[in-house]
């Protein structure tokens, strides 16, 4: 009798766990655990499909024109404009499921892909290394022993504010000759510091030395992202500029973007990023301003109407999580400053909630792109991406390794460094 109960019990016990294992695989129970809490959409992006979990299942909002159950699979939400709404699912009026969405006003910028010159003028000169001072006594650096560092900046010398490199010889001449010591203000990171050093003379030149290497501008070439039509503000290269000796964000104090041709190309290969080659003069051709140089890019105002020729029609932007894997194209320059359109895959995508580099990877299908370039190459950095008709992101950095693939940003995040924050805006709305 005791051995019967006990299999009893072990049947009961199997099929007891032969269902906890079915249920997840329930359409009804699928359809369900496939119901986010929450959803931010843009509002060109309306209708909304969501699933349907069946005539039983009524789906109640505080206004019930926004919803329609339209077949028996998904229920469309449809003429609600930016704010945010509250969908709840119920079985005879007790609610079973509630998703919060949010719905953002549609943002439409100006698609890039034109190559653009870059010079930036940093905030004080930057220091980027140390040099060795001959005097009758031997060598030695003043900075070096004043413990200035490699990527300080050097902000004021005796209280003069220093902007460039010319400003800073005479002041060390004539410290030099009446051999005073200097008292320098530095940026240290987020820190401002005071230090002295003293000059003295280089035996070999006869001229008074501090021993740092200095430099108050860097330049090179980068891609153009997106224009915003109403307030002209741009966002190009998707990654910050770092000075080449120190590997710091440049602090600028002020910068120009100018127009810039591609000359030519150095291929990538495995283990050595390609590179475009290109002209641009920095006097002539001035296009805009550089008013931020952040981890997404640089960002400023342009001075000059620009287009790309065939690719100027304004494009909706996409959310980090409406990116999608497959398919999509980038907008760059190869010759010239002819902007084409390539082929590209997205072959993975994060759906960033914050603020964030890196969001996708992407990769480099174009057999025109690969037999010119390689795949991504410097100079490239900025390419907008562009996937159904939105601007998705921009190219920012080329896998070493691999050069037919390489890091995207999200657009939002670009977006954002303008001073355009959908999710702002929708709560200001």
């Amino acid at each position: 009798m005791n051995g019967l109960k006990n299999n009893i019990k072990k049947v009961i016990g199997f099929m007891l766990l032969a269902i906890l294992f079915t249920i997840p695989f329930l359409t009804p129970v699928q359809k369900y655990l496939a119901i986010p809490n929450e959803i931010t959409i843009l509002n060109q992006d309306i209708p909304l499909q969501l699933p349907n979990l069946g005539n039983t299942v009524k789906v109640n909002t505080k206004e019930q024109s926004v919803v329609e159950a339209y077949d028996s699979s998904n229920i469309e939400m449809s003429e609600l404009e930016s704010g945010t709404e509250e969908l709840t699912y119920q079985v005879a009026g007790v609610p079973i499921k509630k998703v919060d969405v949010s719905v953002l006003k549609d943002k439409k910028v100006i698609p890039g892909g034109q190559s653009i010159g870059v010079e930036l003028q940093t905030k004080g000169v930057l220091v980027v290394g140390h040099h060795l001072v001959s005097t009758d006594n031997g060598t030695e650096s003043p900075g070096e022993d004043a413990k200035i560092q490699t990527g300080d900046v050097i902000l004021k010398i005796n209280k003069h504010d220093i902007k460039e490199m010319t400003d800073v010889k005479p002041i060390v001449e004539k410290a030099g000759k009446e051999e005073q010591a200097l008292n320098v203000t530095l940026k240290r990171g987020n820190k401002t510091m005071d230090t002295t050093l003293k000059p003295i003379k280089d035996k070999q030149s006869n001229e008074y030395r501090i021993g740092l290497y200095i430099r108050d501008s860097a330049a090179g070439i980068g891609t153009m992202t997106f224009i915003d039509p109403e307030t002209k503000k741009y966002g190009a290269l998707g990654h910050v500029i770092s000075d080449m000796d120190t590997k710091k964000p440049v602090e600028i104090h002020n910068g120009t973007i100018v127009r810039s041709s591609v000359t030519s190309i150095e291929k990538g290969n495995n283990g050595t990023p390609g590179e475009k080659q290109a002209k641009f003069s920095v006097k002539d051709n001035k296009i805009g301003t550089i008013d931020k140089n952040s981890p997404f890019g640089i960002f400023g105002k342009l001075t000059k109407q620009i287009t790309n020729g065939n690719y100027d029609k304004p494009l909706s932007i996409a959310l980090p999580h409406e990116v999608k894997t497959g398919p999509a194209t980038i907008l760059t320059v190869v010759e010239g400053e002819k902007v084409e359109e390539f082929d590209v895959e997205i072959v993975n995508t994060t759906p960033q909630k914050k603020a964030a580099t890196k969001g996708m990877v992407v990769k480099i299908t174009d057999p025109k792109l690969l037999e010119k370039t390689g795949g991504i190459v410097q100079g490239m950095s900025g390419s907008p991406i562009i996937q159904n008709d939105k601007i998705v992101g921009a190219v920012t950095h080329v896998f070493v390794n691999d050069p037919t693939s390489g890091y995207g940003v999200h657009i939002e995040w670009m977006l954002q460094e303008t001073g355009v924050d959908l999710t702002s805006e929708q709560k200001a709305s």
